[in-house]
């Protein structure tokens, strides 16, 4: 796969890949900016602000309308790494996703009544996603059990909803005038269009944009978790739940692979040893499941479960943790280890085979500062060994590196 790439003068950094044929013109901006760069004071800034992106400019009061007037559409989305938005456009009306996302790049238009619209809806997702959802507020307990410094410890959507209300005006447009900056984005383009056009719609839209000198954040670092962390907390819930997390390592960090394809093997599907020994086998589960939060900096592994009733919540704990000893001690089998590369394998050449996917994922890797760490992930995942699996699972599985959360159901 060939990617073109140049850095303005400005800053910007301009990603690109042909796809001969291709009708549609994919265009991502990705800001470096997401919740680990709010404040403790005022949290959810940035994905209420992705919200804002899209009520206007003076040159452009609605954005959606002249993209569906030119047949395209746009979506946006905040992590607490990022903020990443997307146009999609037929390739003749190309230049339009070019021309208004420099104009929002520096031109939004914070009015407080705009902003305060977009409050209530902002106000209204926490509700449902976080109050008034069944086991919603986990997340926001597991989080904070997990870190103490870092700015991981809170949500996207913020930590507290009186944050999304209180944040001054002034707060909300002084956050997008030090972080929306082309020398803190990176555009990426994947189509039929030439590198040459692109860099030729760049100069014209972009390039006049100044260089805001924004430097990486200097972020506090996590204190090594040297004992476990454990709460217990009611709720009307339908069944109890057991959550557990585990410290690991970043984006670019050498235990990410390992512990990603350890996730996978305790619960990939059906066959994953999660389901087969604990669901179908020992039924102590309704619903299993374990990720990794896959974090730039360093992120957490997460096992997320359903406790029917009549088991006890103890048991079911004691169970987890036998099958992560069990990781620790033996080797995995050969062919769970490459039922795992296949899998990953297969969903990368999936996630790179629509353009959307494709913009997205080569914007945010070189945002990172490594595009090869997209590139070349199938390789990554292909050299994990069962000895890599056996030690990072050692170092992952401690129990003074554990945060346990009892969720149970009020009698």
């Amino acid at each position: 796969m060939k990617i073109n790439k140049k850095t303005l003068d400005n800053g910007l950094r301009v990603v690109h890949h042909r796809t001969e044929g291709m009708q549609m013109v994919y265009v991502n901006v990705v800001y470096g900016v997401g919740a680990r760069n709010e404040s403790y004071e005022y949290t959810g800034i940035a994905h209420l602000l992705e919200h804002l992106m899209f009520e206007g400019t003076k040159a452009v009061p609605s954005f959606d309308e002249p993209l569906e007037r030119a047949g395209g559409e746009n979506n946006a989305y905040t992590t607490n790494d990022v903020t990443s938005y997307y146009i999609a456009l037929p390739k003749h009306n190309a230049e339009l996703a070019f021309w208004m996302e420099s104009d929002r790049m520096c031109n939004i238009v914070l009015g407080r009544k705009k902003v305060d619209v977009q409050r209530q809806v902002v106000m209204e997702e926490f509700k449902q996603t976080k109050l008034n959802r069944p086991y919603g507020d986990a997340s926001l307990i597991l989080r904070d059990m997990a870190y103490k410094v870092h700015p991981y410890r809170w949500s996207t959507i913020g930590r507290e909803l009186s944050h999304i209300s209180d944040v001054p005006l002034k707060v909300i447009r002084d956050f997008y005038k030090r972080f929306y900056a082309p020398d803190n984005a990176v555009l990426s383009v994947v189509g039929d269009v030439s590198f040459e056009q692109v860099l030729g719609w760049c100069g014209k839209w972009f390039a006049p944009i100044k260089a805001k000198g924004v430097k990486p954040a200097a972020l506090p670092v996590e204190p090594r978790q040297v004992r476990q962390r454990r709460r217990t907390v009611y709720r009307n819930v339908p069944e109890n739940a057991l959550y557990m997390g585990f410290h690991m390592g970043g984006r670019l960090d050498t235990d990410y692979y390992p512990c990603d394809v350890i996730s996978d093997i305790l619960s990939n599907g059906y066959s994953g040893r999660f389901m087969a020994r604990l669901v179908k086998g020992k039924k102590l589960f309704s619903r299993i499941d374990a990720f990794i939060s896959g974090c730039e900096d360093p992120g957490m592994f997460w096992i997320y479960t359903r406790v029917p009733d009549g088991v006890a919540i103890e048991e079911a704990e004691t169970a987890i943790w036998h099958e992560l000893e069990l990781l620790k001690n033996e080797p995995v089998l050969d062919e769970e280890l490459e039922k795992v590369r296949n899998r990953f394998e297969s969903e990368y050449a999936f996630r790179n085979v629509g353009g959307e996917n494709l913009c997205n994922n080569i914007a945010l890797a070189e945002l990172r500062g490594s595009l090869d760490s997209h590139l070349l992930e199938p390789q990554m995942y292909r050299a994990v060994t069962k000895e890599g699996v056996m030690s990072a699972a050692k170092e992952l599985f401690r129990k003074g590196n554990s945060v346990v959360l009892r969720y149970m159901k009020k009698c």
